[in-house]
């Protein structure tokens, strides 16, 4: 999940720099890139082809992959940087409650102590983030939008952990990413040829393409294979505790690319996340030998 949360980070960047193309069509051809790089690890499992009653079930999740990504590409044109993150870090509470309601989630004081922690750091490192960039807060039909796109999130590993807890989906992580890249592909693709000009994807530049390629095979196919991966040992809001790092790795990034920015209203965010994400790990490693 630490390479998970790299590899997101590194995301929303990317994002940042492609043209204003359609969301939805653009979130298809990021799923179609995503599923032919995962086919071909998929199709050696045994349990590669599902039985049709678990189809309802990898379209939903499928679904979720495909509103938060829309939702996505849509408010970057639409929203502050601040207000998206600010936004995201509202996803592991979101999938610790909807886990609650599922029965995939324990009562109890310690994981909801470890996402406050977290993502009160969160919230310090986009705020400082936000003054670096003179943008501000603001909330408005963007960040209503992208704010829809984190409840989806926040359901993809809880249904993954609902089907896994009932044996209807397989113990192949790469089969469940397939399925559900797959399904979610089929279902937006067909809602962006119905209400988007998909034709303006003919306009890409060679450098959106690059863009979408690299979404497509490592913050796509890579990044939920590993969610599927840990869902697997580890509870929803466990594995999406571990969002409150992304805005970690655009601090280093920042960094990186702007050594001048480093100051001190980096620290107090940045020491909440490391406590935070130390306090996860102390807790999974305690669940594991228990």
């Amino acid at each position: 999940m630490l390479l998970w949360a790299l590899l997101v980070g590194l995301s929303f960047p990317a994002v940042g720099l492609m043209s204003e193309l359609p969301p939805l069509s653009l979130t298809a051809l990021r799923f179609a890139i995503a599923c032919a790089g995962l086919w071909w690890l998929a199709r050696r499992s045994s349990d590669f082809l599902p039985p049709w009653q678990v189809l309802p079930l990898y379209a939903l999740m499928g679904l979720c992959l495909a509103g938060f990504f829309g939702a996505m590409f849509w408010a970057a044109h639409h929203a502050t940087a601040l207000s998206m993150a600010t936004l995201y870090v509202t996803v592991p509470l979101l999938a610790y409650l909807m886990g609650l309601g599922l029965r995939v989630e324990r009562l109890n004081w310690q994981l909801p102590a470890i996402l406050a922690l977290g993502a009160g750091g969160a919230l310090a490192l986009a705020f400082a983030e936000a003054q670096s960039h003179g943008e501000g807060m603001r909330l408005g039909l963007g960040e209503a939008v992208f704010f829809l796109g984190c409840v989806s999130s926040a359901l993809y590993p809880v249904l993954s952990k609902w089907g896994l807890a009932r044996e209807w989906l397989p113990e192949s992580a790469a089969v469940r990413t397939f399925w559900s890249l797959g399904l979610g592909w089929i279902a937006i693709g067909l809602l962006g040829l119905a209400i988007e000009p998909a034709t303006q994807l003919l306009s890409m530049r060679w450098q959106d393409v690059a863009l979408v390629a690299y979404l497509g095979l490592f913050s796509s196919a890579l990044t939920f294979w590993l969610m599927q991966r840990a869902t697997s040992v580890l509870t929803p809001g466990a594995v999406t505790a571990y969002g409150y790092m992304v805005p970690f790795v655009s601090m280093l990034l920042l960094f990186a690319t702007a050594p001048e920015q480093i100051g001190w209203q980096w620290l107090p965010g940045s020491a909440l996340v490391l406590v935070a994400i130390g306090l996860l790990l102390r807790q999974n490693g305690r669940c594991e030998t228990g």
